[in-house]
C-alpha cells in the first residue's frame, strides 16, 4: 500500500509541477485602436473588447505615455451592448505623438485572472520607457498554492460527501468505525482549511501576485464583494451545517439501536446531507466555468450532479479502501451495495461529462489541438482506466457475495482450525506471557517502551494473518487501493483541467487574432530574415527581406522587400505569404501584401495569435509562368 502511495503521489507532483499558471478563460478579442495601429491624432478614448464577461475595477486599464507616466483618466467606461462585452478609459487631453502602451488586467466571469498589454503610436511610433512585469497573472509562489488549495478543495469535497454516502447507503455500522470517523472528518477539515486559503489567497491571485498582501484587510474586503468571494463565504456557511450533519452521524445515529429510530435518523440525514452537498457544489458551479459561456442555466446544474457523482466514486472508494484495510469484518452486503452506488455514479459522470466536453471543447479539431482538449484526452483515458479496475473489483465483490451460507460456515470452520494454536503459536503465546511478566517487573522504561513496541508488531502480524486468510477479501483490497491510486491522478487532471483555457475559447482566438494572458506586447526587436530564390525564368533570381515588426503576438507590421543578387529591388508581378504554426494547428494563415513601390510589398495587422516556432513561406513569381515559394522558420514569443 505504501508502495503504490508512494507512486500516486510522485506522478502527482510530476502532474502538478509541470502545470502552467492558469491560463485566461476570457481573452481580449479587439481593441480600439487596434494593436500596432498608427492613427493621426490621439483617440479620445481606448476600447477593449472581450469574448465574455469581466470584472473591471478602477485600475483595469491603464494607459502609459513613451516615458511610462499614465495617459488616462482612470474612469472605466462600460460600452457593453447586448452580447457585446467592452470596455474602455477616456485618456487625456493635449498627448503628444509617440508609441503608447495599453495595459489591461481583470477577471474573467469563470474567476480566473487574465492581463495583456499592446502598443499603439500617436503620429509616428518611437521609443519607450515602458517596462511591464513578465509574471503572468495567477503565477508565482501565491499561483502555485492557490492551485494546491485548489486540489485539496477537491478531494476534501469527495471524501467529506463520499465518505458520509458510503455509511448512509452501504455501510451504517461504519458510523461507529473510528478509522471511518476520521476519514470522514479529514475531509472536512480539508475541505474548510482549503477555502479558507483560497479565501484569503484571492487578491494577491488576482492582483499584485506578492504573498505578503493575503493578510490585507482591504483587498480581503474587495474579495468578499466578488463572485468568487460570494462563493467561498458561502463555502464556508455550508461547512458549517456539514459540521453538524458529520457530528449527528457519528454521534447519535451511530448510538441508536432502535431499528425505527435508527432510519427515521438516517432519513433526515439522507435528505439534509443531499441538501448541504448539493449546496457546497453549488459553489463551484456559480463561479467557475459552469456559470459563463453556453447554457449557464443548463450548465449548472449539469455541473452539481457531475461533482456529487464524482464524489460518491471516489469518497465511496476512499473510505472503502479504509474499511478493507482497518476493519476487515466489513460486511459483504456493504461492498455490494456501494459497487451499485459506484456503477450509478459512473452512468451519471458519463452523461453529463459528455455535455461538459460538448460545450467547453465544441469541435473535433479542439479536442486535439488545444491544451483543454488534449487534457480532456488525458482525463478520459484515466477514467478508462479507473472503469476497467472497477470491473475488475466488481469481480471480486460478486465471488464475495456469490458464497453461500454453507460455504460461509465452512470457510469459517477452517479459518478456526487454522487459527487452533500450532506449536509455532503455542511458543509466540508463551513469548507473549513472558514479555508481559517482563514489562510488569520491568524498571526501565525505555526497556519497558522496547517490549511494548514488540507485543504490538506481533499482535499487528497475527491481525494480518488472519486477514489476509480471505483470497476474495484481499484481492477486492488490492484492487481498490489500486483504483484510488488512480482517482489521485484523475483528480490531479480534473484539477488542472478547470483551471485551462476552453477548447471553444482558444479557437476563437485562433480566428480572431485576440490574445490571452501572457508576455506584454511591448516593443522589441523586428524579426528580419533573408530568403533567397531562383523561379527559374528570365530575372528569376533574388532575395526576399522580409520584416515583422514588432515581432510579438498580436499585430505586426509586415514589410518585404524584393531585391536582385546585386541589392537593386526587383520588381515582380505578385508576392504572397503565409504564416503557420503546426505545433498547434493554427494556419496557414494567407497574408496578400500591398505592393508599395518597386520591389517593396506592405502589409499592416498582421495577427499572430499565439507564441510559438512560426513557418513563414513567402510565394515569389517573377512572370506568368515562373514562380518559387521558400520557407523559413522563426520564433515569435
Amino acid at each position: 500500500m505504501a508502495r503504490l502511495l508512494v507512486l500516486a503521489a510522485a506522478l502527482l507532483g510530476t502532474l502538478l509541477a509541470g502545470a502552467a499558471p492558469a491560463s485566461a478563460h476570457a481573452a481580449l478579442t479587439g481593441s480600439d485602436p487596434k494593436a500596432g495601429a498608427v492613427v493621426a491624432v490621439a483617440p479620445q478614448e481606448i476600447g477593449l473588447t472581450f469574448s465574455e464577461q469581466v470584472a473591471m475595477s478602477p485600475d483595469s486599464i491603464r494607459v502609459l505615455d513613451p516615458s511610462g507616466r499614465r495617459a488616462d483618466t482612470g474612469e472605466i467606461i462600460n460600452m457593453c451592448s447586448g452580447s457585446l462585452v467592452k470596455y474602455g478609459v477616456a485618456l487625456r487631453a493635449g498627448l503628444p505623438d509617440g508609441t503608447y502602451t495599453v495595459a489591461w488586467q481583470t477577471v474573467s466571469a469563470d474567476s480566473h485572472p487574465i492581463a495583456g498589454a499592446f502598443t499603439f503610436s500617436v503620429g509616428a511610433p518611437s521609443a519607450t520607457s515602458v517596462a511591464l512585469p513578465e509574471q503572468t497573472p495567477g503565477g508565482g509562489v501565491v499561483g502555485a498554492l492557490y492551485g494546491i488549495a485548489r486540489y485539496l478543495s477537491y478531494a476534501g469535497f469527495a471524501v467529506l460527501v463520499g465518505g458520509g454516502a458510503f455509511v448512509l447507503l452501504c455501510w451504517p455500522r461504519g458510523a461507529g468505525v473510528r478509522p471511518v470517523q476520521r476519514t470522514v472528518v479529514r475531509g472536512w477539515l480539508a475541505l474548510t482549511g482549503a477555502t479558507l486559503a483560497m479565501l484569503l489567497l484571492r487578491g494577491p491571485y488576482t492582483g499584485s501576485g506578492k504573498l505578503a498582501d493575503v493578510f490585507d484587510l482591504a483587498g480581503l474586503q474587495t474579495v468578499l464583494q466578488t463572485k468568487t468571494g460570494a462563493a467561498l463565504t458561502s463555502r464556508l456557511l455550508l461547512l458549517g451545517a456539514a459540521a453538524l450533519f458529520v457530528a449527528v452521524l457519528f454521534g447519535a445515529y451511530a448510538r441508536r439501536t432502535d431499528p425505527k429510530e435508527r432510519k427515521d435518523l438516517a432519513f433526515g440525514l439522507g435528505l439534509g446531507g443531499t441538501v448541504v452537498a448539493a449546496g457546497i457544489a453549488g459553489t463551484w458551479a456559480l463561479a467557475e466555468h459552469a456559470s459563463t459561456g453556453l447554457q449557464p442555466g443548463v450548465a449548472m446544474p449539469v455541473d452539481i450532479l457531475h461533482l456529487l457523482a464524482v464524489a460518491a466514486w471516489l469518497g465511496g472508494l476512499t473510505t472503502l479502501l479504509v474499511a478493507l484495510h482497518r476493519e476487515p469484518s466489513v460486511e459483504r452486503a456493504a461492498v455490494e451495495r456501494f459497487s451499485r452506488v459506484a456503477l450509478a455514479s459512473v452512468t451519471v459522470l458519463v452523461a453529463t461529462g459528455l455535455y461538459q466536453s460538448w460545450r467547453q471543447v465544441g469541435s473535433w479539431s479542439a479536442l486535439t489541438g488545444t491544451r483543454y482538449g488534449q487534457l480532456l484526452l488525458v482525463k478520459i483515458g484515466l477514467m478508462a482506466v479507473l472503469v476497467g479496475i472497477a470491473w475488475i473489483s466488481r469481480r471480486w465483490t460478486r465471488r464475495l457475495t456469490d458464497r453461500t451460507p454453507q460455504t460461509e460456515a465452512e470457510t469459517d470452520t477452517e479459518a478456526g482450525s487454522e487459527a487452533e494454536p500450532d506449536e509455532e503459536e503455542r511458543e509466540e503465546q508463551a513469548l507473549q506471557e513472558t514479555l508481559d511478566e517482563v514489562i510488569a517487573e520491568e524498571t526501565d522504561p525505555e526497556r519497558a517502551a522496547q517490549l511494548a513496541r514488540q507485543r504490538t508488531a506481533m499482535a499487528t502480524a497475527r491481525r494480518k494473518k488472519a486477514r489476509d486468510a480471505d483470497a476474495e477479501r484481499t484481492g477486492l483490497r488490492r484492487s481498490v487501493l489500486t483504483e484510488a491510486a488512480v482517482a489521485v491522478v484523475l483528480l490531479a487532471v480534473t484539477t488542472v483541467l478547470t483551471s485551462t483555457e476552453p477548447g471553444r475559447t482558444e479557437e476563437q482566438l485562433a480566428r480572431t487574432g485576440g490574445t490571452t494572458a501572457g508576455p506584454a506586447a511591448v516593443p522589441d526587436r523586428p524579426v528580419d530574415i533573408r530568403l533567397p530564390f531562383d523561379t527559374g525564368g528570365e530575372n528569376g533570381k533574388g532575395v526576399v527581406q522580409l520584416t515583422l515588426d514588432p515581432g510579438r503576438t498580436g499585430a505586426n507590421a509586415l514589410h518585404l522587400f524584393v531585391e536582385r543578387p546585386n541589392g537593386k529591388p526587383l520588381d515582380v508581378p505578385e508576392v504572397k505569404v503565409n504564416l503557420t504554426l503546426e505545433e498547434k494547428g493554427v494556419g496557414p494563415l494567407p497574408v496578400a501584401p500591398d505592393r508599395i513601390q518597386t520591389g517593396h510589398w506592405t502589409a499592416s495587422g498582421v495577427q499572430l495569435p499565439l507564441p510559438g516556432d512560426w513557418r513563414i513561406q513567402v510565394t515569389v513569381r517573377t512572370s506568368e509562368i515562373d514562380q518559387t515559394t521558400i520557407e523559413k522558420n522563426v520564433r515569435i514569443g
